[in-house]
């Protein structure tokens, strides 16, 4: 086509540092027709978000646009006033975070937030908004798509509040919509449904997409052509297929080959030892609803268990019920043999310092106010009663221990770090209670692959070194294969199977895992198309879904 819906031309961005302008982007090109997927990947600090951000004539506080044209539908959106974008944003052009939950407004409703573009653009008034609105949480396959919208975004999980940001986007039919990693904090099942129905979507009315996202698997069912980014410039581009089979640039062939790391497998557990921790018989409930249901499963000294299922399934409620914040309505918790009380409130200091947590988004999990020495020597003076001197030795040695320069980053802010030094950090200010067990929920789903990896290795020398147990949370099972000795399926609040994880993998299986090892993306354009042929969907967006 001669005239691109997007046309972006000679990009650059620069970010400040201090007085001084750095560049972020530089000079990089983008045509984009409309109904056309273009995929961005490339690892963290790439660009991806920078340039989805500059699609939408919009950048970050401390970051300018220092040249080039950012062309939507005839208008330059770098020269453009502040009012002919605000026609446009939210109207024509709709942006899908990858933080749903740093995204919602905490007061307000999901369908309020929802219907507030459609009625301030003139698209729609409230309630033809909200009917609508209700409609695509069907379609996103949310629960209750009658009322999950009238739940505050605390009282839906990430996965769900995720899907609901979708649907947001797309509620006044946007010609461009940029998603920035849109399923990062979805399942494998789930992940499939939302990735069918944003599919589907887009070729039904036409809409133009940029897909951002490290997951090479998923870009391939997305996207018509992909782009490959490494620090602010562009490596290749091509269409999808050619892409995947005949990379030019070493770069990108390094991309495909990633995430090869895998742990041997340990010897089995021996017979009667005494677990590090141990779930007993645990059921749990939110308000008079249980959500877990009699779940029993031990992990021991040195090893790993991975805890897998589509959201909702309980993984993060037994996490919590471990770590005392939510008290079991019937069952218990053991650690090394002795029953820890209930709630962490009645805990002793030792008992609290025994089990620590590493967080999942860790742009949230860190005070962006304190300083990365802070972080990490709050846990040391509290739990070893460290301070002065001594204390900045510890935070310097735990600093040395996730990899980073203690000078160059002991006084830095969040803010001054990329999402895997983030998440070091994370896991620092766990190992600073020195503990023997650590709770790891989802810590690599937001990462790019070349990143996450590294944290894997990471997380593998430190168990190695000290003994360390895990309890691993993820909805990953490429990252299952690659760190886990042992493997917890659960589903609805049930474990459905658990066992060594050599013999997770090797059938027969429970039909439940069966449907989770089914639903990891391959990198083959055909992928989903075939998957929802042999589960029976004819039409991607069809409530047809609703049979997987």
């Amino acid at each position: 086509m001669s005239n691109p819906l997007l046309q972006i031309r000679g990009l650059k961005i620069e970010g400040r540092s201090d007085e001084t302008w750095n560049p972020i982007i530089n000079g990089v090109d983008l045509d984009l027709n409309k109904g056309e997927v273009i995929g961005m990947i490339g690892e963290s600090g790439a660009g991806k978000s920078t340039i989805g951000l500059a699609a939408m004539g919009f950048t970050r506080d401390g970051v300018r646009i220092s040249g080039g044209s950012v062309v939507f539908d005839g208008v330059d959106l770098v020269t453009a006033s502040a009012a002919e974008k605000r026609a446009l944003l939210g109207k024509r052009i709709a942006y899908v975070a990858q933080s749903a939950a740093a995204s919602f407004n905490p007061a307000h409703k999901l369908i309020d937030q929802h219907t507030e573009g459609p009625v301030q653009h003139g698209v729609s008034n409230r309630a033809a908004s909200q009917e609508d609105g209700i409609e695509l949480y069907r379609r996103l396959r949310l629960p209750n798509p009658d009322e999950i919208g009238f739940r505050y975004p605390h009282q839906v999980s990430g996965g769900q509040l995720q899907r609901a940001m979708t649907a947001m986007a797309m509620a006044c039919r946007p010609d461009l919509i940029i998603f920035d990693e849109p399923t990062t904090a979805l399942d494998v099942t789930t992940q499939i449904e939302v990735l069918a129905s944003i599919r589907d979507i887009v070729e039904q009315f036409d809409t133009a997409a940029i897909y951002i996202t490290h997951d090479l698997a998923v870009v391939a069912q997305m996207a018509d052509k992909i782009k490959v980014l490494l620090k602010g410039d562009e490596v290749e581009e091509a269409d999808t297929r050619t892409m995947l089979s005949a990379p030019k640039q070493e770069y990108t062939k390094s991309l495909w080959a990633v995430r090869s790391f895998e742990r041997p497998s340990k010897p089995s557990v021996i017979t009667g030892s005494t677990p590090v921790v141990s779930v007993k018989n645990v059921t749990a409930a939110y308000g008079t609803v249980d959500v877990l249901h009699d779940v029993s499963f031990d992990i021991h000294e040195g090893r790993t268990v991975a805890v897998v299922g589509e959201s909702g399934s309980g993984k993060s409620t037994t996490a919590r019920c471990i770590t005392g914040l939510l008290p079991p309505r019937m069952g218990h918790i053991e650690f090394d043999g002795q029953q820890l009380p209930l709630n962490y409130r009645q805990r002793d200091k030792m008992q609290l310092r025994q089990a620590q947590m590493i967080y999942q988004m860790a742009d949230t999990a860190l005070n962006p106010r304190k300083s990365i020495g802070e972080t990490i020597g709050r846990p040391v003076e509290f739990y070893l009663g460290l301070r002065g001197k001594e204390k900045r030795r510890k935070v310097d040695a735990l600093l040395e221990e996730i990899e980073l320069e203690p000078t160059t980053y002991h006084d830095r802010l969040p803010s001054e770090l990329s999402g895997g030094q983030k998440q070091r950090i994370g896991i620092a200010r766990a190992l600073a209670a020195e503990p023997k067990f650590i709770i790891c929920d989802e810590v690599t789903s937001a990462l790019d692959q070349l990143v996450a990896e590294g944290i894997l290795k990471l997380l593998a020398k430190l168990q190695d070194q000290l003994g360390l147990s895990y309890m691993f949370i993820t909805h990953d099972l490429a990252t299952v294969k690659a760190i886990a000795d042992e493997v917890v399926v659960m589903k609805d609040g049930v474990v459905v199977e658990q066992g060594e994880k050599d013999d997770m993998f090797q059938p027969p299986h429970h039909a439940y895992t069966d449907l989770l090892l089914s639903s990891v993306p391959e990198m083959d354009p055909d992928w989903l198309d075939n998957l929802l042929k042999e589960r029976g969907v004819d039409n991607i967006g069809d409530a047809a879904v609703d049979k997987m």
